[in-house]
This record gives structure tokens, C-alpha cells and sequence, in this order.
């Protein structure tokens, strides 16, 4: 497969996005983010892997750090039914990606633009949001004009929620 990062960072500098990129160990949890010390650099992000009760829709959800994810609040505001996590199976399918990897960055390997994509409304605006380059051993910092840009590049719906 090709290397996550690398395919990432092309796909920026094709777009001219202005980013920021930081190394770092691993992290799987938004938890263990949090303990790396790189929220000088701006508004750090988690993301969630939902699917509906059915299985037949799937929601990339990107929410501030320390914000918790009400998903019967997100499931109303999209008008869906029951949410909860997808497998590990359906995050490889889609997004090719491994657990402690979902980032919204991961829509770039879904050339179908099946998974939609929900930002938490309190982002809009925000000049760094730290996100994963489809590697959790990094952190790349983009605009959330940039994120809305690789996002309508790319073709998935893309929804704002109040999380």
C-alpha cells in the first residue's frame, strides 16, 4: 500500500493547502493525543467512525478533542437512525485505515465518496485544526477552510452539526 503520509501530503500541496506537519509516538486514543503536548500549535481534533443501525450509511465525525460525542444528538440532527461505532473491517473498507488512525484525511481513499462527512459546527473558521495524516505517528495542522476543500474535492456529503 502506499505510504498514508506521503499520499497525504501530495494531496495538500496539489490543493496549495498551507499545513503544518509534527512527528510524534503513535497515539490510538484522543486520550493519549492530549498527553503529546502539540496543542500550542492550534485546536487539536478527534474523529469518530460511525455507521447507522442498517449499516448502509457511514459518518466520519470531527469534533474538538475534549469535546464527548452525544451520537443521539448527531443522529437526530441527520436524521438517520441509530448510530455507533463501525467495525474495524468497514474503517478498512472505506477509509483504509487502522484503528488510531481516523482522521477526516482518510475521505482521500475513498474515491467513491461513500462515507459522509460531519464537522461539529464550532470548528468553522479555526486556522489550525491538528488532525492525523492517515498515520497516527503524526500530526498534520490545516485550516478548516482547507479540511471543507480536500472534503468537496473529494466528493462526500458533508454535514455541520451543533456536538
Amino acid at each position: 500500500m502506499d505510504n498514508q503520509k506521503e499520499k497525504v501530503f501530495k494531496i495538500l500541496n496539489a490543493l496549495n493547502i498551507e499545513y503544518q506537519s509534527i512527528n510524534h509516538p503513535a497515539v490510538f486514543t484522543a486520550e493519549e493525543g492530549l498527553n503529546l503536548n502539540i496543542s500550542q500549535y492550534g485546536d487539536m481534533c478527534k474523529s469518530l467512525f460511525l455507521s447507522d443501525a442498517q449499516g448502509k450509511r457511514h459518518f466520519l465525525v470531527v469534533l474538538y478533542q475534549d469535546k464527548k460525542a452525544d451520537l443521539k444528538s448527531i443522529q437526530k440532527q441527520l436524521g438517520c437512525t441509530r448510530l455507533s461505532f463501525a467495525s474495524e473491517e468497514r474503517l478498512f473498507k472505506y477509509l483504509h485505515l487502522q484503528k488510531g488512525e481516523v482522521t477526516p484525511l482518510g475521505i482521500i481513499n475513498d474515491p467513491d465518496a461513500f462515507v459522509e462527512v460531519v464537522l461539529d459546527k464550532d470548528l468553522a473558521g479555526k486556522n489550525k485544526l491538528g488532525v492525523h495524516p492517515n498515520d497516527n505517528t503524526a500530526t498534520v495542522w490545516i485550516s478548516f477552510d482547507a479540511l471543507k476543500k480536500i472534503i468537496g474535492q473529494n466528493g462526500n456529503m458533508l454535514h455541520f452539526v451543533t456536538i
